[in-house]
């Protein structure tokens, strides 16, 4: 292991936290549970009782309480749609984007937070696909609006001077003391061109998906674009309310080494 010149162990950038790794683990799990232990009719209804579905909320009763679940499903499929995935590659790809920014996430909020967080802002994405879709009878599952909600909030600080990639770009800056700088205000953030950037990149590909332009998955599926977009406004301002990095002026205050 290596000492920084201010005596402070410095860590890879790119170290899981336990918390990442265990959600990593947890999504597997639940879906290698659903292809190797569930029959086709069970694993249906697994989806049914735990995927977000708008016509669960929809003012026909006949259809709204058609699905299985009842009054229990009404409020924890805001959450547990998440935790479901249509198949390897849509897992694969969550997985892909999971790693990077749980991770950023993780380090910055700590174990509890990064939980609470990626709970919330899928709760906010399923609330964006009811409004999106009202009515709507197809199940949305897939952890993509949690994980738009943590690239959106890793945005918030990445990008800083001494920030983690700053620090990943001059050797010898602790990892762990980059993850506590301050953030910008959210304005500044939102006039940033690498926010800017990848925002436009993000925007395009979610659009390519969701269109149709570019097939994702098999036949018939869809990109819930409205939950990544309702996940993503809510990291970028929900972060503050979570954020547990000190003030600017006690930071600079304390000593480096």
């Amino acid at each position: 292991m290596t000492q920084p010149s201010g005596g402070k162990a410095s860590e890879p950038l790119f170290n899981v936290p336990a918390v990442v790794v265990a959600t990593v683990v947890v999504l597997v799990a639940v879906h290698a549970v659903r292809m190797m232990a569930l029959s086709p009719a069970a694993d249906d209804r697994l989806v049914l009782t735990f995927a977000f579905i708008p016509a669960r909320y929809g003012t026909d009763p006949a259809v709204s309480g058609s699905f299985p679940g009842g009054f229990g499903a009404d409020l924890w499929t805001f959450f547990t749609y998440a935790f479901l995935h249509a198949n390897l590659v849509h897992i694969g790809v969550n997985l892909a984007w999971l790693i990077p920014f749980g991770t950023a996430l993780a380090r910055r909020f700590g174990a509890w937070r990064y939980v609470a967080f990626m709970l919330v802002t899928a709760a906010a994405g399923a609330l964006a696909q009811l409004v999106g879709s009202p009515g709507s009878p197809a199940p949305m599952i897939g952890a993509s609006a949690a994980i738009s909600g943590a690239m959106a909030a890793a945005l918030r600080f990445i990008f800083q001077r001494n920030g983690p990639l700053d620090s990943w770009r001059r050797s010898g800056v602790p990892i762990a003391e980059a993850y506590r700088v301050p953030a910008v205000p959210l304005r500044t953030t939102l006039r940033d061109p690498r926010f800017l950037l990848f925002l436009a990149v993000w925007i395009g590909l979610n659009a390519l998906f969701g269109f149709g332009t570019v097939p994702f998955g098999e036949a018939g599926q869809q990109i819930a674009w409205q939950a990544h977009i309702g996940g993503f406004v809510a990291g970028l301002l929900l972060f503050a309310a979570f954020d547990p990095a000190v003030p600017r002026a006690q930071f600079d205050a304390e000593p480096s080494g």
